[in-house]
């Protein structure tokens, strides 16, 4: 007897095989004529196995007939090819084997749409949704992609650290790990704490990037890549913001700003053609029950080249658009989520991939325009925008040039003996080297239609709620 998941076994080639299930009950139903339709589920695929459990069965009356929706079973029995419409097999129970079961009057997943927001508040029940069983087969697939991408491509997986000294975005929004009592912390002579008593000796915090250590060894090893959590303890209740959340960053030495766009386009186009391959009924679900344009906005990655746009040029079409923004347009100024949805929403109907920022508003590790007009200082910044969602790939070339680059850090009130390892990085033997970060869960909002990223990561920690 095989051992089967419910997708394979709704496949036609398992009709007449003795096979074994175990999972969910999703719904029962009792027939007059003495035997109960029972539909399955094991988390494999969206779609259910129906199950019909005869009356003669040892178990019957005492448990099959009290079966509700969360207990779990396992079954054995004959696949055979089924008369209802929309499945292609059933399976007709020898056995049905009953773990545990759900009380009705209890269980929260009753058959009635539940609000994202009551569903995140049963964040231990809410895989067993058809909704969050979808994202989070998809999430595994994306995940599958990267790694096949990278590998395929040369690219070495580096474990860089989650606790570290360095504020790779110098933004200061992290979080401090600490072994120190916080009532009582050990004092400086000057009153401030003191960090030298502390588990590592000095201020140390989450990450907020593994780009500065990923830079360590794309100058040893040519093409590397990071996978992993990252943290930004920035006070933000939004849609589109984590407090923890996963990040893959790939850096190459001897890559300039145009090779790293060539890379982003070719895996955001990847990852796009592997979901839509592998994930085909959960899309059909995103279309249907999430959002309408789904497949479409996909089909814009897969089907052409990128526009390359600088941010000179981006800040021209939106101050002639004619458009009114929330947000005011002018040179020197951050995007907004509205002026990057109009660029490639309305203006160019697909992906687009921004460059050449101005300095003011880019971090101290990015390379420096020779060919800046005066006043206009910009950097090898590129950002690629999507449909639907806006950023989802930022990245840039990396100054490589110890003065400019020393420089830039006093610019932004760096301690450069901090950085000390990674200035030294320009003095032996330095090199062009680019990269770019995307973010997991952005890369899943937009691929699913998903209106808020909290629905789109196992557990949520957003400001106020480290639940579960």
């Amino acid at each position: 007897m095989d051992r089967l998941s419910v997708n394979d076994a709704r496949k036609p080639d398992t009709i007449g095989k003795q096979v074994r299930l175990s999972g969910w009950i999703r719904t029962r139903r009792d027939s007059k004529g003495g035997f109960s339709f029972l539909e399955l589920n094991d988390g494999s695929s969206l779609g259910n196995i129906q199950v019909i459990a005869d009356g003669s069965l040892a178990n019957y009356e005492n448990e099959i007939k009290h079966l509700s929706a969360g207990s779990s079973v396992t079954v054995e029995g004959e696949v055979k090819a089924s008369g209802g419409q929309g499945q292609a097999t059933e399976i007709h129970a020898a056995s049905v084997v009953v773990h545990g079961l759900a009380d009705p009057e209890k269980y929260p997943l009753q058959k009635k749409r539940h609000t994202m927001e009551k569903l995140r508040e049963w964040a231990h029940l809410r895989p067993r949704t058809n909704t969050f069983g979808a994202v989070m087969r998809v999430r595994n697939r994306i995940c599958r992609s990267i790694h096949e991408f990278f590998q395929g491509e040369g690219f070495l997986w580096i474990h860089t650290p989650i606790i570290t000294a360095s504020d790779c975005e110098g933004a200061g929004e992290m979080f401090r790990v600490s072994t120190l009592d916080p009532d009582k912390p050990p004092r400086t002579p000057a009153g401030g704490v003191d960090h030298a008593k502390d588990f590592f000796g000095r201020a140390a915090y989450l990450t907020v990037s593994g780009q500065l250590e990923g830079e360590i060894y794309a100058t040893a090893l040519g093409k590397i890549y990071t996978f992993g959590p990252t943290f930004r303890a920035e006070n933000s209740n939004t849609s589109r913001h984590l407090a923890e959340f996963w990040m893959v960053e790939p850096e190459v030495a001897f890559y300039e700003l145009t090779d790293n766009m060539d890379l982003a386009e070719r895996f955001l186009k990847r990852i796009v053609s592997d979901v839509l391959a592998d994930c085909g009924e959960d899309m059909e679900f995103f279309q249907e029950r999430i959002d309408n344009t789904t497949l479409a906005r996909l089909e814009k990655v897969t089907a052409g080249e990128f526009h390359r746009v600088t941010y000179t040029e981006a800040i021209e079409l939106l101050t002639t658009s004619g458009q009114k923004f929330e947000f005011p347009v002018q040179w020197g100024s951050d995007l907004q989520a509205e002026h990057e949805r109009w660029l490639t929403e309305q203006h160019f109907g697909a992906p687009v991939i921004l460059y050449n920022y101005p300095a003011a508003i880019k971090p101290f590790y990015m390379k420096v325009n020779d060919d800046c007009e005066p006043g206009r200082q910009t950097v090898r910044a590129m950002d690629v925008l999507t449909p639907g969602v806006g950023e989802i790939i930022g990245g840039s070339q990396r100054e490589d040039r110890l003065d400019v680059l020393e420089a830039r850090m006093r610019d932004q009130d760096l301690n450069l003996d901090d950085y000390w390892w990674y200035r030294e990085l320009r003095e032996f033997g330095t090199v062009p080297h680019a990269g770019f970060g995307l973010g997991l869960e952005r890369m899943v909002q937009f691929v699913t239609g998903m209106a808020n990223i909290r629905d789109v990561i196992p557990f949520p920690r957003t400001p106020g709620n480290a639940e579960f």
